[in-house]
């Protein structure tokens, strides 16, 4: 293999465009705008879909535990994450990281490995979105037909799901105004979700019968485990901060900020409303597509399952907002390396957005939402999750080698190599140690699939990104 492809990016050049003048976006985000990013993304699908599916599938009751393992392995990737983004405050997230440490096959492996947590994800969870809408849309009397309503191949008659479409359309339209205006929208989605969220917990306590909770763990170990791996999926969205660091107005105070708060914030309501679920209703009455609703309106609380309805269309908006952010952040950081073509990482000269890259991954993904169901892919989304925080955990402590000089406002705790003084990296052995731990759980063909999208991500690289790559260029002259 040539050398080229293990070329590191120079720390001087990743901080240089960070601070550029040219081509960089506008720095308007502070610390609270970076929270909710990270709440709004968080706190959707996971919460609203997943809890009933790792219950009744693979953890029961202790769905509970599958929720804090996967905290666990989210917070200690967190961390690494967290010195990183105020060490080099720019787009691409865990792709410029692995760029200024690994090298550009590895950067590249990275950033096509990231188009499965925030592109695949935004097109499941814009589905989703869909079918929370067309039941609203039914219970007040105004049904939207069969053909429009699902993608082809999920029910008899099927020909396009509309609402995903028009809700992607919208979301990519707000996106392209500005990071600002984007940012409000957020902010006031994530209040509403939030208000939501804590109804369900202070609402539903008063139902929970603790007979419902035994046996707590019926699938035993494997199965608290293989729940872990499922649900995992519910806390991608926070290293989606990292992609807006380009975007913060103080980057090295706000970005752990908003990392490690929204983090801490849904992690505790992920576990409160595990409980408070798993606690109203029997296991085998949950619902698996809507398991917060059916348990109120199992109790004659129909009112409430409207309410958290509503709830799951406001929440999975704001998932889609900060997803394909992400997604359009990372294509802008590739094209800015030369790694994609040059129109992904043009800026919009009023908005000062990445408008064509965020235009045409909301076209792209807007058409797996509408026209191909997903469902099979869903698990792709975590383990592509999971190894690039394996990879990000590893960069930490190469970079601690390579770059120790180097200004870091934050440092990860526990993170230094040094085996003469014997010190080891134990934050990133441990995240490394729990995320790897998790992908191990997920089945064989979400392992086969996953395998085979890096294969066809490797050969894009070789056919262009590597003929074209400006570090390799700039090396070669």
């Amino acid at each position: 293999m040539p050398p080229s492809y293990f070329l590191r990016k120079p720390l001087a050049h990743l901080i240089a465009e960070a601070q550029g003048s040219e081509g960089t976006l506008h720095r308007a985000l502070g610390p609270v705008d970076l929270v909710m990013l990270g709440i709004g993304a968080i706190i959707g699908t996971g919460i609203f879909v997943l809890t009933g599916v790792a219950a009744v599938d693979h953890a029961g009751p202790a769905v509970v535990l599958s929720f804090a393992v996967a905290g666990l392995a989210s917070g200690l990737a967190a961390l690494c994450y967290a010195e990183f983004a105020t060490m080099l405050p720019i787009s691409g997230s865990a792709y410029s990281y692995s760029y200024a440490t690994l090298g550009e096959l590895v950067a590249w492996i990275i950033g096509w490995d990231l188009i499965l947590e925030y592109g695949v994800a935004s097109a499941a969870v814009a589905s989703g979105w869909s079918g929370y809408f067309r039941v609203m849309l039914e219970g007040v009397g105004f049904p939207i037909p069969v053909a429009l309503a699902h993608a082809p191949g999920t029910v008899e008659g099927a020909l396009v799901n509309l609402p995903a479409l028009a809700i992607l359309w919208l979301v990519t339209s707000l996106l392209v105004v500005g990071i600002r205006q984007s940012a409000t929208a957020n902010s006031v989605i994530v209040a509403l979700k939030l208000v939501v969220i804590l109804f369900v917990i202070g609402a539903g306590a008063g139902y929970v019968e603790p007979a419902n909770w035994r046996p707590f763990a019926p699938f035993g170990w494997s199965g608290i485990m293989s729940g872990g791996a499922i649900v995992f999926f519910a806390y991608i969205g926070f290293d989606a901060v990292t992609t807006a660091a380009e975007e913060s107005r103080r980057p090295e105070r706000d970005m752990p900020i908003g990392i490690l708060g929204s983090l801490a914030v849904c992690t505790l309501l992920y576990l409160a409303v595990a409980a408070v679920v798993t606690g109203m209703v029997p296991l085998d009455q949950i619902d698996k597509t809507a398991p917060l609703a059916t348990a109120f309106r199992a109790r004659g609380r129909d009112f409430a399952a409207g309410l958290i309805s509503v709830g799951a269309i406001v929440g999975l908006t704001s998932v889609l907002l900060v997803l394909l952010l992400g997604q359009s952040r990372i294509f802008f950081a590739m094209s800015r390396d030369g790694l994609l073509p040059p129109l992904f990482s043009r800026v919009h000269p009023r908005f000062r957005t990445p408008h064509l890259s965020t235009l045409i991954v909301g076209g792209i993904v807007s058409l797996f939402a509408g026209f191909f169901p997903l469902e099979l892919i869903v698990e792709l989304v975590s383990i592509g999750t999971l190894f690039a925080f394996v990879l990000v955990s590893i960069g930490v402590v190469v970079m601690r080698r390579i770059a120790p000089e180097q200004h870091r406002a934050f440092r990860c705790p526990w993170a230094e190599l040094d085996l003469r003084r014997g010190k080891l990296p134990w934050i990133p052995i441990a995240s490394v140690a729990a995320c790897s731990y998790l992908m191990a759980s997920l089945p064989l063909p979400t392992w086969i699939r996953f395998v085979a999208w890096l294969v066809a991500g490797l050969a894009i690289y070789w056919l262009y990104g590597s003929r074209r790559s400006r570090v390799a260029r700039a090396a070669r002259g």
